[in-house]
């Protein structure tokens, strides 16, 4: 059982052949509305994987909210632990995308903002459940910080993708066994520029040193480098035709999650989090991108084949 406490945001995504230089009006080329926010994702990205979870969050008492509400549920999500508020509305992430995959995202936290350490001291039951807890830094700090130091103290493993690293802190470094920032955040978090060759090396360093057990660099198409005590491991992406590059970092950790609850080791989980996160971006969209487990074990299988 895996519990992913985070966001639940309606995406707002335009299409456009290249990003707008600053202060430039640009014609995009199409729009679409889907279903998104990280904690979400994830949440959906390890039920497609027929793996129980939990989502833990907050919506507004809107049609949005009860549209990702239903839309969860649809794909196999524990949504018991959902908060509705009438205080806020759900939340919206303004996307665009160009052409080549690439994204920028604004988020617009709204019902997220209202996610308090009240409403995961109601949802404890669920935390005793899991053996694998997921967090992002789309709810208030104060919440996941809280909710990391109970999960510690049950000795559930905890996971954070740091996203946005502004909010991390080393509190939450002692409490976070495995840290999945990509190399913005990791620059962010670390305070290392990443302007060399082996900055990613020296920012890790100094992550492990403050107590982090397990750093996983995501590098987008280039795959990703496991850090811990022991050793620095790289991990190639996979050579697949890029469309849209949203909820490709979902995919990765919530599979990440998803294979660990299962038992299975670091390594192993790391291959196929790569696997699901090439095969997300794809396809278009959020949720609707993700991969379900006949596809991961699939392309894995074939790629020990070869």
């Amino acid at each position: 059982m895996v519990v992913v406490i985070g966001s639940l945001n309606i995406d707002l995504v335009t299409y456009v052949t290249r990003m707008p230089r600053l202060g430039e009006t640009l014609v995009g080329k199409r729009f679409k509305e889907s279903l998104g926010g990280k904690g979400a994702n994830q949440a959906v990205a390890i039920a497609k994987l027929g793996v129980p979870v939990n989502m833990l969050g907050c919506i507004g008492n809107d049609d949005r909210g009860f549209t990702l509400l239903n839309s969860l549920a649809a794909n196999g999500v524990n949504v018991k632990y959902v908060t509705q508020t009438f205080d806020a509305p759900t939340g919206v992430a303004l996307i665009q995308v160009d052409s080549y995959g690439n994204n920028t995202i604004i988020v617009i936290p709204a019902a997220n903002g209202m996610f308090s350490i009240e409403l995961v001291k109601k949802s404890i039951k669920a935390i005793e459940e899991a053996s694998v807890i997921v967090a992002q830094m789309e709810v208030p700090a104060e919440t996941i910080r809280y909710a990391f130091e109970v999960a510690k103290n049950l000795g559930k493993t905890t996971i954070l993708n740091p996203a946005p690293a502004d909010m991390f802190d080393d509190f939450l470094i002692s409490n976070t066994d495995i840290l999945v920032p990509n190399e913005t955040e990791l620059e962010t978090i670390s305070g290392k520029s990443m302007k060399k060759h082996d900055d990613v090396m020296i920012a890790a360093q100094i992550l492990l040193d403050k107590g982090i057990r397990d750093l996983i660099v995501t590098l987008g198409e280039r795959g990703c480098i496991h850090f811990n005590r022991n050793e620095a491991k790289v991990y190639n992406g996979r050579n697949v035709t890029t469309l849209d590059t949203t909820a490709a970092g979902d995919s990765f950790v919530g599979t990440l999650a998803a294979m660990l609850s299962e038992g299975k080791g670091i390594d192993e989980a790391i291959t196929y989090a790569i696997t699901a996160s090439a095969l997300t971006v794809t396809k278009e969209g959020a949720q609707s991108s993700l991969p379900n487990r006949v596809e991961v074990e699939d392309y894995v299988e074939n790629e020990f084949r070869q």
